[in-house]
């Protein structure tokens, strides 16, 4: 999903009809603040997702652009597992 400072696309391992593991492939990295936001963002969307098993998880103070980008890749890749 393209966001304002650059895409975000996840990859969802599923077992079983469960989402076992959520992965960042592409994420805004250009810049030292880019690092540093998503360094503590994408672990706290990762966890957020694993317990909550859906695109339903909350945004993460300071990295609105990289959360709202997460959530809807996650959704794609959810839909697209047919979960």
């Amino acid at each position: 999903m393209q966001t304002r400072w650059g895409p975000v696309q996840v990859r969802v391992t599923v077992t079983d009809g469960k989402v076992t593991d959520v992965t960042a492939v592409t994420y805004p990295q250009d810049n030292p603040r880019d690092q540093q936001i998503n360094s503590y963002a994408l672990p706290e969307l990762r966890s957020e997702a694993l317990r909550a098993q859906s695109a339903d998880i909350d945004t993460v103070s300071g990295a609105t652009y990289t959360s709202d980008g997460y959530r809807e890749s996650l959704q794609s890749a959810l839909d697209a597992a047919g979960l």
